[in-house]
């Protein structure tokens, strides 16, 4: 009887395993579909101008579009911003606090603008950068960083380069 609960348990221990591997096989199915993602940076504007803070904020905006057939999430997009060829600095679009059900959904062939806020110090930037961003006279903006895509079993992180 003693060898019999020891054989239970064994194939137990074995099942339990195969049913973890499955379901690790089962989520790696999607990362083919979560690479198609596309990311397009379509507008930088101005929004305010802090004389004081010597700061000045703009609405980041990217378009993203999901080719695949799987819904998907966007969790995070981490850029770097350049205008006029020059690094104007770092920034970060994040939902990652956000739960999965609560997040904007990207259908198959949906696509999405998502905002954001990026601030541009004056102290990071070379002057004369930050007075022909304050005064609107760059005249190109583009990005390089990644983005990271989730669905409800599997998250897949893309770089990308992107401008107008």
């Amino acid at each position: 009887m003693a060898l019999q609960s020891k054989l239970t348990v064994y194939l137990a221990v074995v099942g339990v395993f195969a049913l973890l591997g499955g379901i690790i096989f089962y989520a790696s199915l999607d990362n083919d579909e979560l690479a198609l993602i596309e990311i397009e940076l379509t507008n930088v504007k101005l929004i305010d101008v802090n004389t004081e803070n010597n700061q000045a904020k703009f609405e980041v905006t990217f378009l993203v579009k999901n080719p695949s057939d799987k819904t998907l999430t966007v969790s995070q997009i981490q850029f770097q911003l350049y205008g006029d060829g020059e690094l104007l600095g770092s920034g970060l679009y994040s939902t990652a606090d956000i739960a999965l059900p609560g997040r904007a959904l990207f259908f198959s062939g949906a696509e999405i603008p998502l905002k954001n806020t990026f601030v541009l110090n004056k102290s990071e930037v070379d002057s004369e950068i930050y007075e022909d961003a304050t005064n609107e006279r760059i005249t190109s903006f583009s990005a390089e960083g990644n983005i990271i895509t989730q669905t409800t079993w599997s998250e897949a992180e893309k770089d990308f380069k992107t401008g107008y």
